[in-house]
C-alpha cells in the first residue's frame, strides 16, 4: 500500500523550444509521444508515480493555457489536482507555490518534484531508488536530489560532485555544475566523484519551505500571502534558487536507465536505432548513406534521404527543419527568427 503522506508534483508547463518544430507553443513535447507507444511523455510520467504515490496525491503543475490539454490526456486527475500558473516564471516559485499548497492538505507531506520529460528505462529499480528516497527524508531533514552515475562526456547536463560525507547510498552534495564544456565533461566521466544531475527532488513539504524562507525570503512571504500573485514571483530555477545555497543537500546515487528527453540529440541517444544509427520517430523514411540522423514526419510521409550524417529532418504541418542535430542553441535562434521575422503561426 502507498503511503498517504507522499505527494508528488509533476512540472509541465515548459515551451520545450529545443524540440521545435515538433514542440509548439500550442502543445508542446510533454504532450506528445515519440516512443510508438501511444502515450505521451506526460502520461508516461503520471503512470510511472502513480506506482509509488496514491493518484490523487499527484499533482500537475502547468500553465494555465495547457490545462485543456491536462485534462484530455489525464482525464482521472482532479481538477483542484491541476495547479495553474498564468505567467512562467521557472522551477523555484513553481515548487514553493506547489509545496505551500500541499502543506495546506498535509504538513507531514513529502514530495517528489519531477518533470514531465524524462525516459525512464529500469522502472523497477526507479520505483525502488524513489522509494529509499521518501523514506530517507520523511526521517531526515535534508534536500533530496537524484544523481545518475554519467555514461558519457554529456555536454547537455548538470554534474554534481558528491562529498566523503554519506549515509548508505545518500551523499552530502559538495557542488553542482552547470552544462561543462567537453573537455571538462571527460574528466568528469572519468571520475568518481560526479554524477549527472537529474532535476529529480525528493524532500519533506517542512525542509523545503524552511529553505524558501532562508534563501528566497521575498517569494515566499509573497506565495504564503497571495499564492496567486504569479507576476511578482522571480524567475529563477530551484538550482540557482536553492540548491545551490542550502548545506542540508544530498544526492541518491542512482542507475535506472534515465535520459532527460530536453532536445533532439538526447531524444537520438534515448531511441532505438537502425544499423546506421538513424532514428526514425514517425513517417515513412528511405535512407542512403545516411547515418546518425534523427527524423520526425508526419504520418503516412515518405522521406527519401541521401549523404545525411548529424542531421536532424522535422518536418510538421507548417515547418520543415533541417539542421545539425546536436546544436540546441541554433535551434533555439531559428526559433525567435521565425517568431520575430514571420510570426507565431511558426511557433
Amino acid at each position: 500500500m502507498t503511503n498517504s503522506n507522499n505527494y508528488c508534483v509533476i512540472m509541465a508547463g515548459g515551451i520545450g523550444s529545443r524540440f521545435w518544430p515538433y514542440s509548439r507553443k500550442n502543445k508542446p513535447k510533454q504532450f506528445l509521444e515519440f516512443f510508438g507507444t501511444g502515450h505521451t511523455l506526460l502520461q508516461l510520467t503520471y503512470d510511472r508515480y502513480s506506482k509509488i504515490v496514491p493518484p490523487e496525491n499527484i499533482f500537475i503543475a502547468t500553465n494555465v493555457q495547457y490545462e485543456d490539454l491536462v485534462k484530455e490526456q489525464l482525464p482521472e486527475v482532479a481538477t483542484d489536482r491541476i495547479l495553474l500558473e498564468p505567467t512562467r516564471r521557472n522551477t523555484a516559485p513553481c515548487i514553493a507555490w506547489a509545496s505551500y499548497h500541499i502543506q495546506q492538505m498535509n504538513p507531514d507531506a513529502n514530495i517528489i518534484v519531477a518533470p514531465a520529460d524524462h525516459l525512464i528505462l529500469k522502472e523497477g529499480e526507479f520505483i525502488e531508488a524513489i522509494t529509499k528516497g521518501l523514506e530517507f527524508v520523511a526521517q531526515s531533514p535534508q534536500l533530496l536530489t537524484l544523481g545518475i552515475k554519467p555514461n558519457r562526456p554529456e555536454t547537455g547536463y548538470g554534474y554534481i560532485q558528491i562529498a566523503d560525507e554519506q549515509q548508505d547510498d545518500f551523499y552530502k552534495v559538495k557542488t553542482f555544475i552547470e552544462k561543462p564544456q567537453l573537455e571538462f565533461a571527460q574528466i568528469f566521466v572519468a571520475s568518481d566523484e560526479f554524477y549527472w544531475n537529474s532535476g529529480i527532488f525528493i524532500w519533506n513539504v517542512n525542509t523545503i519551505l524552511q529553505a524558501f524562507q532562508t534563501h528566497m525570503p521575498e517569494m515566499y512571504e509573497k506565495i504564503i500571502t497571495n499564492s496567486q500573485d504569479c507576476e511578482s514571483w522571480p524567475n529563477i530555477s530551484i538550482d540557482y534558487g536553492i540548491m545551490e545555497k542550502a548545506n542540508n543537500v544530498y544526492v541518491q546515487l542512482c542507475n535506472f536507465g534515465w535520459a532527460d528527453l530536453g532536445t533532439w540529440g538526447s531524444l537520438h541517444e534515448a531511441s532505438p536505432k537502425d544499423q546506421q544509427k538513424n532514428v526514425i520517430i514517425k513517417g515513412h523514411t528511405l535512407t542512403y548513406d545516411c547515418k546518425n540522423n534523427i527524423i520526425a514526419l508526419p504520418e503516412g510521409k515518405l522521406a527519401v534521404l541521401q549523404g545525411l550524417e548529424d542531421y536532424l529532418v522535422a518536418d510538421t504541418d507548417n515547418v520543415l527543419l533541417i539542421c545539425r542535430k546536436d546544436d540546441e542553441n541554433k535551434i533555439r535562434r531559428y526559433v525567435n527568427d521565425a517568431q520575430a521575422k514571420l510570426g507565431d503561426e511558426f511557433v
